[in-house]
């Protein structure tokens, strides 16, 4: 469910719940039952996890200005792990 924002010119602000992308342009006032109009808001991201939102922010930052790297990754203490052993219904399947 989606909460939709409109307008009543008597009384205001006030939202409605619906599924996504079935509210109309315009709906009733819950409180005088006059067609109120849609209002279009932005949506409630600082509700969000600090975390997550840094994230997007720094993805949303390096499609223009991409981070440079200037040295490799310390290689301590990290060890690449073995792949699965084949499985050998798949050397059955013809090759492209």
């Amino acid at each position: 469910m989606a909460t939709y924002e409109f307008r009543c010119r008597e009384d205001g602000p006030f939202e409605v719940a619906a599924p996504m992308g079935s509210a109309g342009p315009r709906a009733a006032c819950p409180s005088c039952g006059r067609d109120a109009q849609r209002v279009f808001s932005a949506p409630m991201l600082g509700l969000a996890d600090r975390r997550l939102v840094g994230a997007l922010d720094r993805a949303e930052k390096s499609r223009d200005e991409p981070e440079v790297v200037t040295s490799l990754p310390p290689s301590g203490g990290r060890r690449r792990q073995r792949a699965a052993p084949p499985n050998p219904a798949l050397s059955r399947l013809p090759r492209p």
